[in-house]
């Protein structure tokens, strides 16, 4: 019997995707006849460390994966789970995503005192958050609201709504849904008001690219239209080199699941104080060809002039 050792991050909601992920992962491996047990290894990586500073002024790439991905080439862990909106574009040579499982709902949703709906909050309402994304798309809809950043794990995001006097926090839904804890949603954002962060409510188990064993296991676990849908967003993402520094979303939908699928994809880019936003549609049935076509668009709009001021 292999025991397999899965790294992850320690927050309450790491814990929670990995516990979730390890459950079906044992029920498939069960029904295939397939011997193995899960060991959870707690890692934990710089964006986890820094907590006081705007994940945009942090900076870099892979801030929540760099160290698990460093504990599987060395063989410390076999899998990581991780939510794939925080793994960067470039691959880690020597790695591979060997499952994307279905998605969870991906829109981002608003926790407010009341239950009050976004579209109701009062003028100058103070609305928490940790995205630049979505700071960029809350001001573009509501310019009157007082868009402040928040950090920290889900659970003193959600703490923060009442001890520092916020109105409104707002959270990707996957998160709440996958701790139970839908009943504290008070308003789901519309992907029209809102385009989700690339890959957003996606996971991504990542392992050895020669662990035929991994490989194995992990495929049986995949989700197709997922996974299609993913590798168009994370196109656009890599085509204009963006990251969690960067007010970027891309939303990609399979219409068609039966044969692999059309696509169907929005994707935005705007500068942080929602003065400028720039979006595009498209539809296509090859995903990086998707992605790059609507990167090279808002290019084309301007995007790479936001983009070099943000950078700058």
């Amino acid at each position: 019997m292999r025991t397999v050792k899965v790294g992850t991050r320690q927050s309450a909601l790491a814990l929670t995707q990995t516990n979730q992920v390890i459950d079906r992962l044992r029920r498939i491996a069960d029904d295939a006849g397939i011997e193995c047990r899960f060991e959870i290894h707690k890692i934990v990586t710089r964006g986890d460390q820094i907590l006081d500073v705007t994940l945009s002024k942090v900076g870099g790439k892979g801030l929540f994966v760099k160290e698990i991905e460093q504990a599987l080439l060395d063989g410390e862990i076999d899998m990581a789970v991780h939510s794939m909106k925080d793994m960067p574009w470039e691959r880690q040579p020597g790695l591979i995503v060997g499952a994307t499982p279905e998605r969870v709902d991906p829109r981002d949703c608003v926790v407010t005192r009341g239950g009050v709906p976004l579209a109701e909050l009062p003028r100058g309402a103070r609305v928490g958050t940790s995205s630049l994304r979505r700071s960029a798309q809350l001001l573009a809809y509501r310019p009157d609201l007082k868009v402040e950043s928040i950090r920290g794990n889900i659970d003193s995001r959600l703490r923060k709504l009442e001890s520092e006097g916020f109105d409104a926090v707002v959270l990707a839904a996957a998160g709440l849904h996958r701790m139970g804890w839908s009943d504290r949603i008070s308003d789901y954002v519309s992907p029209d008001v809102c385009v989700p962060a690339v890959a957003q409510g996606a996971l991504g188990i990542e392992c050895r690219a020669d662990d035929t064993f991994m490989l194995d296991l992990l495929g049986r676990l995949d989700h197709a239209p997922t996974a299609f849908a993913v590798r168009a967003e994370r196109q656009f993402l890599g085509r204009l080199n963006g990251g969690c520094q960067i007010p970027i979303g891309a939303y990609a939908i399979v219409r068609d699941e039966a044969d692999g699928g059309r696509l169907e994809m929005t994707a935005i880019v705007g500068s942080p104080d929602g003065s400028r936003l720039l979006k595009e549609w498209g539809r296509g049935d090859d995903p990086e060809a998707l992605g790059d076509l609507l990167a090279e668009r808002l290019l084309a709009q301007g995007a790479d002039s936001i983009l070099g001021e943000l950078r700058g």
